[in-house]
């Protein structure tokens, strides 16, 4: 069964917010990413706040598939959270693995979270109890 089929979003009534869960697997980013700017679209998003959200969403959901549940058999889960408040797009993508730690055998350059913070206008990062990460990105719908 494919990440798609996997993937529950729901958008409330309102349409100023966006909810999805999608199994930490390796379609899931692209999923995620298509769904958030579809979202940012609706909300007359530029093509330039587009392009930043979509390398910042796939690169905070990358960072769980590889890095979230390495200690676990099971894919975990990813929890994408978009709304609109005032004149910012607020993103949230959380996860309930294992937390920031140092991994000496990271596949990657270990540069996500840099990108993630040239990408957004603000973000924070916060380890939630009982495990895992919880990271909140904010972008200016007001920038040209």
């Amino acid at each position: 069964m494919s990440g798609r089929q996997h993937a529950r979003d729901r958008v409330t009534g309102d349409r100023s917010r966006f909810s999805a869960h999608y199994p930490a697997i390796t379609e899931s980013p692209a999923l995620a990413r298509a769904a958030v700017l579809a979202f940012a679209r609706r909300h007359r998003a530029s093509s330039r706040l587009q392009g930043a959200l979509a390398l910042a969403v796939s690169e905070a959901v990358t960072n769980v598939v590889v890095h979230a549940y390495r200690d676990s058999t099971d894919p975990g889960s990813v929890v994408v959270k978009a709304t609109v408040a005032a004149d910012d797009l607020v993103v949230t993508v959380a996860d309930s693995g294992s937390g920031l730690r140092a991994r000496d055998d990271s596949p990657g350059l270990g540069l996500g979270l840099a990108i993630i913070a040239e990408s957004a206008d603000g973000i924070d990062l916060r380890q939630v109890a009982g495990g895992g990460l919880e990271l909140t990105m904010r972008f200016s719908l007001a920038t040209v």
